[in-house]
């Protein structure tokens, strides 16, 4: 059974996060996988593939990390040192090194963060993984969709270099079978994208919690290069591109689950 989780898209920011309000919207959404949810939703409807995302903006509780994913700088009194998560659970400092958080925040903010945010969409993760279970799944297949910046930036692991327009990652093979992840890397191929693999991406939090093939849970990232529908300097949707990139992965998604059904 293959399912979908679409972790970055949100841009709700609440109250609480007082230190992102009335920051310009191209430093807000730099890091936001902006419309990645919009490029997926219709296909996923259509496939009748289940999928989780979430309303929330990532600077403020990202769940590709987990909570102890923080520093001084971010919270107060962690023992993590200056520096060790600027973009961890709660961001800091976006990938272009613009000043998120002036001050740490109190740890129980943090804790009502967690609530609020971090907890709710694993808890329906979870739920959604045993229910599948119940109903005969007897392995999940986890996609888990992203975007990436088309160029590497000082902050990221391959600084000034241009990506593919698709990354996979499986945490160096360990967060789902090489038929899966092989399988994945075809759908996208054959749908017309360039395609990488674990560069830069290794794979997040996510893949790393739910990936374990030998408890029949397959997870495996895929980034989306932004560049490919949307204008990366204004973060706004470019209709004309969006449109075939939607069908790609259209044609990616039908392809994985029609090949599904022929694995053992």
């Amino acid at each position: 059974m293959l399912l979908v989780t679409i972790p970055h898209s949100g841009e709700k920011v609440p109250v609480e996060a007082n230190w992102l309000a009335g920051l310009p919207e191209t430093v807000l959404m730099c890091d936001v996988d902006r419309y990645v949810d919009r490029l997926y939703e219709a296909t996923l409807k259509k496939l009748a593939i289940p999928w989780i995302k979430t309303e929330w903006h990532r600077y403020v509780a990202d769940l590709n990390r987990i909570p102890d994913d923080i520093d001084c700088d971010s919270v107060l009194g962690s023992h993590h040192p200056q520096g060790r998560f600027s973009r961890g659970f709660h961001w800091s400092v976006t990938t272009q090194n613009d000043r998120l958080m002036n001050q740490p925040m109190p740890r129980e903010l943090h804790d009502k963060l967690v609530q609020l945010i971090y907890e709710p969409f694993h808890a329906e993760v979870r739920a959604l993984s045993e229910r599948l279970k119940k109903e005969g799944a007897k392995e999940l297949y986890h996609i888990d969709a992203h975007s990436m910046p088309s160029r590497g930036t000082v902050m990221h692991r391959d600084p000034g270099q241009w990506r593919a327009e698709i990354v996979i990652s499986d945490c160096q093979g360990k967060s789902c079978s090489k038929k899966f992840r092989d399988l994945v890397i075809a759908a996208y191929v054959i749908a017309g994208f360039r395609v990488g693999y674990n560069w830069p991406y290794l794979g997040g939090r996510l893949t790393e919690q739910y990936g374990h093939p030998e408890s029949g849970h397959h997870a495996i990232q895929v980034e989306l290069n932004r560049s490919l529908y949307m204008n990366e300097e204004s973060k706004q949707w470019n209709a004309q591109n969006a449109k075939e990139i939607e069908l790609k992965i259209a044609n990616a998604l039908a392809y994985i689950q029609r090949e599904l059904k022929g694995f053992v």
